[in-house]
């Protein structure tokens, strides 16, 4: 069933410029990871080509989203549901069981480690990160908060074995790690885990008792999640580049630029 959300013209408005600039935040820092592989080596460009795969993915689903909102808006009401001419923020759920994964992947692949122990990571964090969306969808769209509270609980399970793999085995690859690598990566660590904390707010709100088509909710939700998303595609993918420069300096590479 389709829902109109009556917002106020500072709250359209608030919506309409943080997409766009979840759009050009992606837009820019695909362009610069790309163009800063030349500062690293080798071994580390990778993770920069996944950092700029990631940001590329969500630049292209922001775009989508920007215009899923523009195309409807009647004034500054905004149509909610599923039908043609609505908003779809089912956008962001594609963008993430694409993106997440490969978040980690990044992490594992700026550490440069062994291939089994890289191999051995991947295997565990990828299928269960794309678990953890695929069961949080379901739940997204759930008007039953019995239904909306099961599937949430499902799709905890596997953000809690990725937390597990993230602090407790990764944490005993570090040790090897050149100086302050390790401390960054604990810093990068921390901001994922930070970043996602929003969604399952967002996503808990309507068990809370909260109208999820109130026109405050609405906005601060879009606000939230492209916050949520900057930080943890724009700024997490510029770390693993600090990460890389800081291997490369340790490996003996000169930095010309």
């Amino acid at each position: 069933m389709n829902t109109t959300i009556n917002l106020t013209s500072s709250q359209w408005g608030t919506v309409y410029n943080m997409l766009s600039f979840g759009l050009v935040s992606m837009l820019a820092t695909t362009v610069y990871t790309l163009v800063a592989q030349s500062r690293v080596l080798p071994k580390y460009r990778p993770a920069l080509v996944l950092s700029s795969m990631v940001t590329f993915i969500a630049a292209y689903h922001y775009m989508r989203i920007f215009n899923s909102f523009t195309e409807s808006s009647t004034g500054d009401a905004v149509a909610i549901g599923v039908g043609k001419g609505t908003f779809n923020e089912a956008y962001r759920y594609v963008d993430w069981i694409l993106t997440v994964p490969l978040l980690l992947v990044e992490v594992i692949a700026v550490l440069a480690l062994a291939k089994a122990a890289s191999s051995s990571l991947i295997q565990r964090l990828v299928p269960a990160s794309a678990l953890m969306i695929a069961l949080g969808y379901p739940g997204e769209i759930a008007t039953e908060n019995g239904t909306k509270t099961l599937w949430g609980v499902l799709s905890t399970i596997p953000f809690l074995y990725i937390l597990y793999v993230l602090f407790v085995e990764l944490s005993k690859s570090l040790d090897r790690q050149p100086e302050g690598v390790a401390a960054t990566i604990g810093r990068l660590r921390m901001l994922l885990i930070a970043t996602w904390g929003v969604y399952p707010i967002s996503y808990a709100l309507p068990l809370l008792g909260q109208d999820i088509h109130d026109p405050s909710l609405f906005m601060w939700r879009q606000v939230g999640y492209t916050l949520a998303d900057v930080l943890a595609k724009c700024v997490f993918g510029l770390t693993i580049f600090k990460i890389a420069r800081m291997k490369s300096a340790a490996e003996g590479m000169k930095d010309d630029h």
